[in-house]
């Protein structure tokens, strides 16, 4: 019975991350909002929208990071209405958009960054620690569906993945 019931699982699933539409407009949902979250973080570290953190170096990549997350989250929103290349787009700048941070944070914490020496081994810092949170998902949520994109290109051909999947 159990047999029965993983074959009829199996012909009811695709494997194209592109054929189901619901869970891909809520990861899409979910990601963007990671995002803002990212660029909210940085902005309440850096004291408000028009404060420019010191030393103005990591300041102005405070903004870069603020603004990265604002245009990431709406690449990720819009991208269902472009081309199948946008959306691959939205997804590899939500995995450098929190692999970046988190690297940077790391660094600062453990060796120190220039002009900044004060925050090594500052780890108990709460809006840091929640930022590490919120990189590491959107991390884990863009590459995984970076793969699956790749997979489905692997399998499907062009088209990104909607091809080639009539047979099944």
């Amino acid at each position: 019975m159990a047999h029965h019931l993983m074959a009829d699982t199996s012909r009811q699933y695709r494997g194209d991350a592109l054929g189901v539409t619901a869970p891909d407009a809520a990861l899409r949902v979910v990601a963007a909002m990671l995002a803002l979250g990212v660029a909210a973080v940085h902005v309440a570290d850096q004291g408000g929208v028009t404060a420019l953190g010191s030393p103005a170096w990591m300041g102005w990549g405070y903004r870069l990071i603020e603004v990265g997350g604002v245009l990431t989250a709406l690449v990720l929103l819009l991208s269902p209405l472009a081309p199948p290349a946008l959306a691959w787009a939205g997804w590899a700048a939500g995995a450098l958009l929190g692999a970046g941070p988190f690297a940077g944070y790391v660094l600062s914490r453990s060796v120190g960054v220039p002009g900044d020496p004060g925050d090594v081994g500052n780890w108990g810092y709460w809006v840091g620690t929640v930022s590490l949170f919120i990189e590491a998902a959107l991390v884990v949520l863009s590459v995984s569906m970076l793969l699956a994109y790749r997979s489905s290109a692997v399998r499907g051909g062009s088209g990104g993945g909607r091809g080639g999947q009539a047979g099944h």
